[in-house]
């Protein structure tokens, strides 16, 4: 069971602090890696952290568990909390998320779409992103441009 269902269990609704990363991956052309997850909005692939792991092994298992690809030198370029990451979701519980942010362009393997989190995977100009996107993670693509 993922670590904040069991904690579900226990608190309800009730506001939770949910560590998580999400990865960038560009491939050299101005390009950045996009899933299109089952509520149609477009994303980076990450999740949430299970208990003993690292952002950067979240970062890894996820992006290999939604999307097929095995990512290697990740380059944190920022951790996002606090007040403004405060999501209440329909079904009514609450979280604070704690979100690492990695780039790398260094990715291998054969794109596959995992049906219960990734309905279709593409590369998009940064320039050009698709405008049903999660919020936060148009914002973290933005922070890319100004780290390089």
């Amino acid at each position: 069971m993922e670590y904040y269902k069991f904690l579900r269990q226990y608190v309800g609704t009730k506001p939770l602090i949910l560590p998580g990363s999400v990865v960038i991956i560009g491939n050299g052309k101005g390009e950045v890696l996009l899933q299109k997850r089952p509520e149609g909005r477009w994303g980076l692939p990450g999740g949430l952290m299970e208990l003993g792991e690292s952002f950067e092994e979240v970062a890894v298992r996820e992006v290999r568990e939604e999307i097929g690809l095995e990512i290697r030198n990740l380059k944190l370029l920022h951790v996002f909390s606090g007040k403004d990451f405060y999501t209440k979701a329909s079904n009514g519980d609450e979280f604070y998320s704690v979100t690492a942010v990695f780039y790398t362009d260094e990715a291998e393997g054969t794109l596959q779409c995992q049906p219960s989190e990734t309905l279709e995977v593409r590369f998009f100009k940064r320039s050009n992103l698709p405008e049903n996107m999660v919020g936060s993670h148009k914002m973290f693509i933005q922070l890319l441009e100004g780290s390089q």
